[in-house]
Formats: structure tokens, C-alpha cells, sequence
């Protein structure tokens, strides 16, 4: 849940993109297109043009062919206005004759920079032998309009130094929801556009206007529940499927998170003790971890710690919210988990408090948080209330404060801030299972704290002709952190009936970090 693309057209719309995205970067929300005066919502097309400027280069798309898909912002409403969404196809470092069929790309989020998660995909090998089809997600950065909300940035730079659970955290954080919120209206945003069925649909259109008789689908994290929201309403064209530490459309609701977090932490204590080593110098993480948990809820930590980049110290608040949510973020990496721990026990924070630090510094308005507050709160929200993420919390941790258990692990204050962000209820279209023959590869890995591996049980059940892949040992985003991974899903691509997986069956957990008493 909350992280980081084609056919010619005619000379008319090749002059018209280079004038669209002659400055393509973080657009303002102002940028979409005026209302199309027609009774209908226009057709979709691909316009070439350059691809963005990113902040740090990014090498394979020197390469690349980009342009924009545009599309209704509300297919729902004719006559509305169109967006643009930033797409990028990078070639195939080794092309088939014939060419393979491509993959396209669903990214996490939502709300992530789509164009960040390139390099890492290109060193998994996706795309070795077929071109890559990035897209950006409607709201996100390249995209016209770009749902940043850099006041929600500004307000995390300040979040490390006040409570977790704050009352003065929350009336900052709806402030800020409250002005980004005010901001993208005022440039004319229809925030209820912004959800998965629309996302759907985009990548189909994205399909149809490269002319791409059928591709493979590749996606994580939210960009799996994109991608099963794809299969079950625009199956045709999709030769071959996978999906990467699975968020399940019809299960995915905001306490549904807590069962995630209790599951990945479960599952890396469980390593530690199945490791001798591990075992003996670590003996009751469990314990452990409750006991940091309640002491700094009730007597929370205030330090001045340099960021992990460097410069000048910034005050921080560890409590038992930050302390989770640390975890939850992997930082630090599982691995070294039991030994950061520890040292919190003995009294050196460092770690946990350099990490908190870390989120002084902002990357302000790459972030879509528009695109996260309007999918979360027309998807995730509707149903529930707080007291049910408290009881979920509870049944998850009995032992932990409740003060901790309120907020939803990563979205604190969500609720509160739902009712800022005001969007309609589509629990009722979203949370629907997807079932399909489409070949199917299902991976995910046991220390994942915020998509629980046990989760793609259900999913894979729903898709006849899948195989189910868990990688011990690994957090969210399997792929690019496992070779065998990375293995298993080229085979996949290439044999979508018949993939290799046996790699996967001598693997385990990497030795954790033993550190002296």
C-alpha cells in the first residue's frame, strides 16, 4: 500500500505533443486540457513527444519512446475534460525475432512516481528480451494534472518531531488536506476520477492506442489490485499476468492492514528462530518488541539526530506509533530488525531514530497524495470507522496500547482525513474477487509487514490457471530484491503455463545481524 510507455500517430499529433510536453514535469493541476465541447467524452489517444525530465537521469530512457495517453478525466460524465498521463516504452535489450510481446507496468502507491521504479525493473531483466511499457497512474507526477500535495510534504517534515498520534500531528495533517484538497478543486480536479476503475480503464485505452494486440501485465503492491481490477473489467489482450505482493480488491479495506503488519512480523521472528545463532542471542523477540512499544508510548524518546544523508540534527519523537511504523516502512531492513531492537532495549536508539529523521527531508510535490486520499477514501474507508481499525489492531497486538492500535499503520488519521477529502463511496463496485483462465504468476514474500503473503492464497484460488510463488526471507516488492525471483518470472513470461520455479525451493532467509551483548 502507501511506493516507486507505441504506435506512430499522424504529423498533426506529433507537432501537437511537442508543444504539451516541451516542459513536461511536475504539472500543475491547471494543466489538463479545457472540457471537450462534444456530447461525448473523446476518444483516447497516444500523442508522441519527449519523455520527462526526471530528477535523477534515468538511463534506459535515453532510449525510450514516450509521449502521453490522453483520456476523459470522468468517463462517467461526457463532455468533461481529458487528462494526460505520462507513458514511456523502452526497448527490449535483447529483441526476439519476432518480437515478444511487451510487458506494461502497474506500479505501487498509490500515488508513487511511477518513472522512479524504472531502474529497478530494468535491473530485474524485465526487460531483457521484450519492451518495458511504463505508464504514470492518473494524479501522479509527470502526469497533467499531477495530484501532489506538497502542503501533506511540508507537513511530514514537520511530523518527525511532534507524536505519532499527536493532537497537534492531526490538526496539521488536515490542514494540509484541507489546502491541497481546496487547491486542486480550485484548478478544477474532480477528485472522484481518481480511482482504480478509472486507472483500469486507462491502461486499456493505453493498449488500444499503441496498437498492442496483446501484452503481458506485470504489477505490485496497489499495482496488483490495479492490475485484478484490470483482468476482471478489460481481460481481452492479456496474454500473460503477474502480481507482486498482492493487495486483494475484494478484502482490501483500511483495519485489513493490521492482519498484514502481525503477519510479516510474525513471519521474521519466526526466521530469527529458526536461525541457531539468532535464536540464542535474540531469544523473545515478541516480548521484546512489545515492551519497546509500550515504553515509548507511555515515555516517548525526544532526540536531536542528523539525517541519514547528513546535515544539521533534527528534533525527533520516537513513540510506540513511530516505532511500528518504522518497522512497517522497513527501516530498519528485516534482516536487522532483531538487532535494532536490542540496542533500543539497552538504550541506543540510532537506528530507529535515524530513520524517523529520515523523513525531515521531503521530496516536496513527487508524491500524488490526491491519488492516494481519493482512492483510500472511496475504496479502502467506506464501511468501516476508527473503532474498527482499533479492534482489528487489538486483535492483531492484545498487548499494545491502544493509543497505538487507532491509527492505521502508514495512513494515521485517515479517517479524519476522509472526511476532509469528501469523495464517493465505491466500496461496492471495488471489492469485487477476480476470476480468470489467464495464465497467472502470484508471488510474494513471508517477511512482507504491509501486503501479508497468506493474502495471495485467496487471490490465486480465483485464477484457474495460476502458480503461487513464496519467497522466504524477502519484504515488499519481491522481485527486484530476488534473483530467483527475477528467474521465475522471465520463465513465466516466456512459459506462462509452465514456469520454473524451482529455485524457490532451497531458498531461505539470510542470516540475521548478530550483534555482541
Amino acid at each position: 500500500m502507501p511506493k516507486h510507455s507505441i504506435n506512430a500517430a499522424t504529423a498533426a499529433t506529433a507537432a501537437t505533443a511537442l508543444v504539451c510536453l516541451a516542459a513536461l514535469g511536475p504539472a500543475p493541476s491547471s494543466a489538463a486540457s479545457p472540457p471537450a465541447r462534444s456530447g461525448t467524452a473523446a476518444p483516447s489517444r497516444f500523442v508522441p513527444g519527449p519523455c520527462p525530465k526526471t530528477p535523477e537521469p534515468i538511463e534506459a530512457l535515453g532510449s525510450a519512446r514516450c509521449g502521453v495517453l490522453e483520456v476523459p478525466e470522468n468517463r462517467s460524465r461526457p463532455g468533461g475534460r481529458t487528462i494526460r498521463l505520462a507513458v514511456a516504452v523502452i526497448p527490449a535489450v535483447n529483441p526476439a525475432e519476432p518480437a515478444q510481446e511487451p510487458v506494461v507496468f502497474m506500479a505501487g502507491g498509490p500515488g508513487a512516481d511511477t518513472f522512479d521504479d524504472i531502474p529497478f525493473l530494468i535491473d530485474s531483466g524485465l526487460n531483457k528480451d521484450r519492451d518495458l511499457i511504463v505508464m504514470a497512474q492518473r494524479g501522479n507526477l509527470y502526469d497533467q494534472p499531477n495530484l501532489a500535495c506538497p502542503e501533506v510534504d511540508r507537513f511530514n517534515e514537520q511530523a518527525v518531531g511532534l507524536g505519532y498520534d499527536a493532537k497537534r500531528a492531526q490538526e496539521l495533517m488536515l490542514k494540509a488536506v484541507k489546502d491541497c484538497r481546496a487547491r486542486l478543486t480550485a484548478d478544477g480536479v474532480d477528485l472522484s476520477a481518481y480511482n482504480t476503475t478509472e486507472n483500469a480503464a486507462d491502461f486499456a485505452d493505453l493498449r488500444k492506442a499503441l496498437d498492442i494486440p496483446r501484452w503481458n501485465v506485470y504489477g505490485y503492491s496497489y499495482g496488483s489490485n490495479l492490475a485484478l481490477t484490470y483482468l476482471r473489467l478489460h481481460p481481452e489482450g492479456i496474454r500473460a499476468f503477474a502480481i507482486d505482493s498482492i493487495t486483494p480488491p475484494q478484502d482490501v479495506t483500511l483495519p485489513w492492514t493490521w492482519g498484514s503488519t502481525a503477519e510479516g512480523i510474525d513471519n521474521i521472528f519466526a526466521a530469527c528462530a529458526a536461525q541457531p545463532a539468532c535464536k540464542n542471542r535474540y531469544p523473545d523477540l515478541h516480548r521484546l518488541l512489545t515492551e519497546q512499544v509500550r515504553k515509548l508510548e507511555a515515555h516517548p524518546l525526544t532526540l536531536n539526530v542528523p539525517p541519514p544523508g547528513g546535515g544539521k540534527p533534527v528534533k525527533v519523537v520516537l513513540d510506540g506509533g513511530a516505532l511500528l511504523n518504522l518497522i512497517v516502512a522497513f527501516t530498519p531492513r528485516p534482516k536487522d530488525m532483531p538487532a535494532a531492537l536490542d540496542e533500543l532495549s539497552r538504550g541506543n536508539p540510532e537506528r530507529f531514530a535515524q530513520a524517523r529523521a529520515a523523513g525531515s527531508v521531503q521530496k516536496v510535490g513527487e508524491f500524488a497524495h490526491g491519488l492516494t486520499n481519493s482512492i483510500a477514501c472511496s475504496e479502502w474507508a467506506p464501511g468501516y470507522a476508527e473503532p474498527d481499525v482499533l479492534k482489528a489492531g487489538q486483535k492483531a497486538f492484545p498487548e499494545w496500547p491502544d493509543t497505538v492500535l487507532a491509527q492505521v499503520p502508514q495512513l494515521p488519521f485517515q479517517y479524519p482525513v476522509c472526511g476532509v477529502w469528501n469523495v464517493p463511496d465505491r466500496a461496492e463496485v471495488q471489492r469485487v474477487a477476480t476470476a480468470s483462465s489467464v495464465p497467472a504468476l502470484v508471488i510474494s514474500g513471508t517477511f512482507d509487514v504491509k501486503t501479508g503473503a497468506s493474502w495471495a492464497k485467496d487471490v490465486a484460488r480465483n485464477l484457474s490457471r495460476s502458480t503461487a510463488v513464496q519467497v522466504p526471507g524477502i519484504g515488499h516488492w519481491v522481485v527486484p530484491q530476488s534473483p530467483c525471483a527475477q528467474r521465475v518470472l522471465a520463465s513465466f513470461f516466456a512459459r506462462p503455463t509452465a514456469p520454473d520455479t524451482a529455485c524457490v525451493d532451497d531458498l531461505e532467509p539470510a542470516p540475521f545481524t548478530i550483534i555482541p551483548k
